[in-house]
């Protein structure tokens, strides 16, 4: 993919508002800035025919994917249920979790869910409106780590890997073993799942997986040497949109590579990925907490006060950790006709330490994202397409 996109455009639109970009264009390396902008244009049958742009696009240099890996899990774990092909088993079914290895937890309920039961489909829900870390676990857990890993292989994600949960410190053995579950309908078990151990292990080629100049450890003691990040989930830029655009438009690639999803499963995805918190009733946020573009960072740069354009909906899933802020976005406006794919990484950790929460969000990250959104945005109202594109399967009800 990298070998066939268009390198100077995005550089172009960048210079040509030095206000905006100058401060991490004068060092894209130590921002660690990768973008992919796709065009979609229309034939004469409104098929989608994509081209794509990049700036500093390398699929081994690596970053820290963080919480982007979790639209994987979303995907994978509706196959497992088309996949399983059980009578009564769906994603709705009530998921019971139980333990079986040291480090290990339980989930019997869930106050967030309006039955008080947790579920598939709820966890995907809190996973795309608020990128909820313990539901993306519950997930992993489910679909099993080499389960999941395999199936990234068979989509032809080659420079991506998922190793472990999620901010509970998974590592090593630990993250071999997966939990026990079973799923109800009522009082009625459909489906037990035995705990599942995985001894492989994902090697990648990749580079610049030392960073920094020391971070804290565990007990908060400093380290004076980089940090160390090889042995972690690696998800690049490049699968990132691929995975989104074999989503969005399942239409554009041949049968055998498409999603094993249904029509339902799609709606669920198209739907939570582009809700805002506010407009979510279960489960339900508190606006001070999770704001309307809290999970918003290209475009709006996750601006509390930013005003929401009606016209506009970003269907996206956003990570941010060790300092970096990556978004993976499909942009609709229905007002205006206009959809493009956006997919960015940036970093800003001006001290090199890493793990002390001292990172440069607020100054250069969202700043960035919001800008790079807007700009593209820009761009695209004043390309002229031969074909309206037809947009109707993407206004989703909200209510």
């Amino acid at each position: 993919m990298a070998q066939k996109t268009d390198t100077m455009l995005l550089a172009q639109l960048m210079h040509k508002n030095p206000e905006l970009f100058t401060g991490v264009l004068n060092h894209p390396q130590k921002n660690q800035i990768q973008i992919l902008y796709t065009q979609i244009n229309r034939n004469t049958k409104n098929k989608p025919i994509f081209k794509t742009y990049s700036y500093n696009l390398d699929d081994h240099r690596y970053f820290y994917p963080a919480s982007t890996v979790k639209l994987a899990a979303v995907i994978f774990a509706l196959e497992k249920i088309n996949e399983l092909k059980i009578t009564g088993l769906t994603a709705k079914s009530a998921m019971i979790t139980d333990s079986s290895y040291v480090k290990q937890t339980k989930v019997l309920t869930d106050s967030t869910a309006k039955n008080r039961l947790p579920s598939i489909e709820h966890y995907i829900k809190k996973i795309l409106l608020t990128s909820d870390n313990d539901a993306f676990n519950r997930l992993f857990e489910f679909i099993g780590r080499a389960e999941i890993n395999s199936k990234l292989k068979k989509y032809g994600f080659f420079n991506s890997r998922i190793l472990n949960r999620l901010a509970i410190g998974d590592a090593g053995e630990t993250a071999k073993h997966t939990n026990p579950i079973k799923f109800y309908n009522q009082d009625k078990l459909i489906y037990s799942q035995t705990e599942q151990y995985d001894p492989k292990e994902y090697p990648l080629s990749l580079t610049n997986t030392l960073m920094g100049v020391g971070y804290l450890d565990s007990t908060d003691k400093l380290v004076n040497k980089p940090f160390n990040l090889e042995n972690k989930n690696a998800f690049s830029i490049s699968d990132q949109q691929a995975m989104m655009r074999k989503l969005i438009y399942p239409e554009a690639f041949p049968a055998k590579e498409r999603f094993n999803l249904t029509a339902d499963n799609y709606k669920l995805i198209y739907t939570y990925m582009s809700k805002l918190p506010t407009e979510s009733d279960y489960p339900a946020y508190k606006a001070n907490e999770f704001w309307p573009t809290y999970s918003k960072m290209l475009y709006y740069g996750r601006d509390k006060n930013a005003q929401i354009d009606p016209n506009i909906r970003i269907f996206n899933k956003y990570g941010d950790s060790y300092g970096f802020i990556i978004d993976n976005s499909y942009f609709v406006d229905f007002k205006n006709n206009i959809e493009f794919f956006l997919t960015a990484v940036v970093q800003s950790n001006d001290d090199g330490i890493f793990n002390d929460n001292n990172y440069e969000y607020d100054s250069v990250c969202y700043p960035f994202m919001k800008n790079l959104g807007q700009t593209i945005y820009k761009y695209e109202l004043e390309q002229k397409h031969k074909t309206p594109p037809d947009l109707k399967k993407f206004r989703m009800k909200y209510n």
